[in-house]
């Protein structure tokens, strides 16, 4: 049993790298497929939540990400990738992601997420430092237009973040960290 576990970990992680990567595009390439999601991402949450638009507008800066997720039994692993722009610089800069989790689950789940900093300092602390770890509840199903997408949002140290399930099926109860950290190839 324990090698099945192993081996569907090792499969699924290998699954989820094609799922939430840019390929081997050159990097003027993947920063356009960054910005690509990032405007499809905003249309999607202003269309559930038009009073976002504002928040942003208003806000110090945000960052949007793509990320993938896979579950299986008692371990969850995802990674994905991003761009966070300072209101204001103008800058973007571009990151990635990996987070790691223990705790029941199964499945398999592509999801956007979008943050708002209030402040500089919230900006500033999430570019060189890059760490968020919580606790994660939640069930989603859903495939292209079927099913109820779910658009969770969480306040925290002077930003708000705003989760949207893409696509796929998972039921999870996880206690996981994500990592953010700077892309050096894109920047």
């Amino acid at each position: 049993m324990k090698r099945f576990i192993l081996l569907s970990m090792v499969v699924f992680t290998l699954a989820l790298t094609g799922c939430a990567t840019t390929g081997s595009a050159s990097p003027s390439e993947k920063r356009a497929l960054v910005h690509s999601m990032e405007s499809n991402t905003l249309s999607k949450l202003y269309a559930i939540k038009p009073d976002v638009k504002k928040q942003i507008a208003n806000s110090a800066g945000y960052a949007v990400f793509d990320n993938a997720n896979v579950n299986v039994v008692l371990a969850s692993f995802g990674g994905g990738y991003g761009v966070i722009k300072n209101n204001l610089t103008g800058k973007s800069t571009y990151m990635n992601m990996g987070e790691a989790g223990l705790g029941l689950g199964l499945g398999v789940k592509d999801f956007n997420v979008v943050m708002v900093f209030h402040n500089q300092a919230a900006l500033n602390r999430f570019i060189e430092h890059g760490w968020a770890f919580g606790g994660n509840a939640d069930a989603a199903a859903k495939y292209k237009e079927k099913g109820g997408a779910l658009v969770a949002e969480a306040i925290a140290d002077q930003v708000t973040v705003y989760s949207l399930t893409e696509s796929g099926l998972a039921l999870q109860a996880v206690l996981k960290g994500t990592k953010f950290w700077v892309d050096s190839e894109l920047n």
